[in-house]
């Protein structure tokens, strides 16, 4: 397929493992959504095939016979011609010191094996997205100083070149409502959607539950493994709370600090405590060494879980000050557990 053929398409991915059944398998996945897929089984295939043709965007195993995917990664950065590429790592290797390893390598993102489907078209979607909001925004950039050179086009020009930036703007300002570090919503998104969730619940007459939840003895946490690790920490905890949740209107945002919440409209307390229970499972399962606890020797967290059927002579501030009540209860019985109030 030559490169026009490859512009009509979502993008030109480049996968790159040494086992041929997890090329097969992410191959067809990718292929069925519209991506044009490359395969390399080895380092040196890999190279050849950059060189060929640049992809938009690399999916990287770790361990391979001939390098490591590490070493594929730091020459890929190292070259200004592929410098750009978003590699994402694809590996069965969970252990803090290989996430680091791999970010600091230059990768984007990690995903551990057995990868989730959704996951793993989510992930290369977002960072094909950024790819293009940056090409975008480069393109408008060297637009703008030709246009200048045209005075007798200026109105017109100006019009244009506003009326995409305000596209773009629009699509930075969706960007603008997750938190930077764990791609959850952020403080600002939450607190939009909670209200509005309120007003909503109040019409329905349906009810609402709100979890915080906060990992246990975190500063312990930074202050030994150091705030990189930290990072890492608190990125692998938001996606094991992103899996959590199963309803589309379910909102898991990042709270502040090592703090999150989650907003479940339309579930009882029941299905709440379904949420937190899954919770505790997802977080043990990470299994984050964490020898400074006190509780446990990985990193867990406390919930504190809130439940009501909003009324309109009550806010959406009492029901989070109850969670909030119920999170320092959590902590005040020992911590690794969740607690109710209502």
């Amino acid at each position: 397929m030559d490169q026009d053929g490859i512009s009509l398409i979502k993008g030109n991915l480049l996968i790159v493992d040494d086992e041929p059944d997890n090329i097969r398998v992410l191959s067809a996945l990718l292929t069925q959504q519209g991506y044009y897929v490359r395969k390399a089984l080895n380092v040196q295939i890999a190279l050849i095939a950059v060189n060929s043709l640049k992809p938009d965007l690399i999916l990287l195993d770790i361990r391979m016979p001939d390098a490591t995917g590490y070493d594929l990664c730091r020459q890929l950065k190292s070259n200004p011609d592929t410098h750009e590429i978003p590699v994402i790592f694809i590996s069965a290797l969970n252990q803090i010191e290989d996430i680091m390893q791999a970010f600091s390598v230059g990768g984007v993102d990690y995903v551990t094996k057995p990868f989730k489907v959704d996951e793993v078209l989510a992930r290369v979607k977002n960072q094909l997205t950024i790819c293009q909001l940056k090409q975008q925004l480069l393109e408008q950039n060297q637009q703008l100083l030709q246009q200048n050179n045209q005075l007798t086009q200026e109105i017109k020009t100006r019009q244009k070149v506003e009326e995409n930036l305000q596209t773009v703007n629009r699509q930075l300002q969706n960007l603008a409502s997750c938190d930077s570090l764990t791609s959850l919503a952020n403080r600002r998104h939450f607190d939009e959607y909670f209200q509005q969730t309120w007003k909503q619940m109040i019409e329905v007459q349906q009810p609402l539950s709100l979890l915080l939840c906060d990992l246990d003895f975190f500063k312990h946490y930074n202050d030994h493994y150091g705030h990189p690790a930290g990072d890492i920490c608190l990125k692998l905890v938001a996606q094991a709370l992103d899996r959590s949740v199963s309803h589309s209107r379910d909102l898991v945002a990042r709270y502040g600090g090592e703090e999150f919440a989650i907003i479940l409209p339309n579930t009882d307390l029941s299905g709440a405590l379904k949420v937190a229970q899954t919770i505790h499972q997802e977080v043990q399962q990470l299994k984050i060494n964490h020898e400074y606890s006190t509780v446990s020797s990985i990193v867990t967290v406390s919930i504190g879980v809130s439940y009501q059927i909003p009324q309109k002579d009550t806010s959406a501030e009492h029901l989070l000050t109850i969670a909030d009540q119920a999170l320092y209860e959590a902590k005040q019985k020992g911590r690794n557990q969740y607690c109710v109030k209502v």
